[in-house]
């Protein structure tokens, strides 16, 4: 298949990844949740600056509610809201554009994703959930006709998931989530996280791209097909042929975009054992 062909199959499989981050959503940032002692609550359920004394007024907890009842997937109109809303003093203690980075991703819009993902961890560097949907999804939506875009796109993502997989293992548990919540959560930033690192790798690391697909498919509660077809890729390229079938056999059997292309590699990968 031609690499946009692939490309585009495999930006279609990140939206699998970023809906199960958006699960994680502000509980995914390394600060304790704050206590109610700590920050007073607006009335809207956003934690207000504890420099700024006294209630939300009515204007700023409107705007607010107008943004939590756009659509997420509409980036556009939940991009306006979160504009409107960020002129608020108090709004800037807030995290409110990993929202707009998830929004422009399933709108296809990577793009807009990459700007306001960046605004996010500049104002919440250690939001390890957008760290690592930056970090899966930069690569995966190269293009590569422009090979310096993607060496460029490669480099940040390396980046952004290395930072994930930092941060993420020293996160406290948010109060309202269970043991086992918190556990499917960070396995879900992790395996984003492992995937971005590998696809990086495979430019010219395949050797080194491997451990880190194989991290990503073993501790995702939902694998994510693509990560088994680029998987079966690095093995193929590092002549671990019965691992590469293994992978797309794998894949092939996981409904989605992915599915025809993993069949077809495998189909090309049995077919070559054969005539050896």
């Amino acid at each position: 298949m031609g690499a946009a062909t692939v490309a585009g199959l495999l930006v279609c499989g990140s939206g699998i990844a970023a809906a199960q981050a958006s699960q994680y959503g502000q509980g995914s940032q390394s600060q304790p949740p704050a206590k109610q002692s700590d920050k007073p609550k607006a009335a809207g359920g956003y934690t207000s600056d504890a420099g700024h004394a006294g209630a939300v007024n009515a204007e700023e907890d409107a705007a607010y509610k107008a943004f939590q009842a756009v659509n997420p997937s509409d980036a556009r109109k939940r991009s306006r809201q979160v504009k409107h809303f960020l002129k608020y003093p108090r709004a800037a203690t807030n995290s409110w554009y990993g929202s707009l980075t998830y929004a422009y991703l399933q709108a296809g819009n990577t793009q807009k994703m990459q700007e306001y993902g960046e605004k996010e961890i500049a104002l919440v560097p250690n939001d390890v959930s957008t760290l690592a949907l930056l970090g899966q999804t930069l690569p995966r939506t190269c293009v590569e006709a422009h090979p310096s875009r993607c060496r460029a796109g490669a480099g940040q993502a390396e980046q952004f998931s290395k930072q994930a997989i930092e941060i993420t293992p020293t996160l406290p548990k948010p109060e309202n989530l269970t043991d086992e919540a918190f556990t499917s959560a960070k396995n879900q930033t992790l395996a984003m996280a492992h995937s971005g690192l590998g696809w990086s790798m495979r430019r010219g690391k395949n050797a080194e791209a491997i451990p880190e697909l194989e991290q990503a498919v073993k501790i995702d509660p939902n694998p994510d097909p693509v990560n088994y077809y680029l998987l079966g890729m690095a093995n193929k390229v590092t002549s671990h042929f019965d691992d590469s079938v293994a992978a797309f056999n794998k894949c092939a059997t996981m409904a989605g975009p992915m599915q025809g292309t993993c069949k077809t590699r495998r189909m090309m990968r049995r077919s070559l054992a054969r005539r050896n």
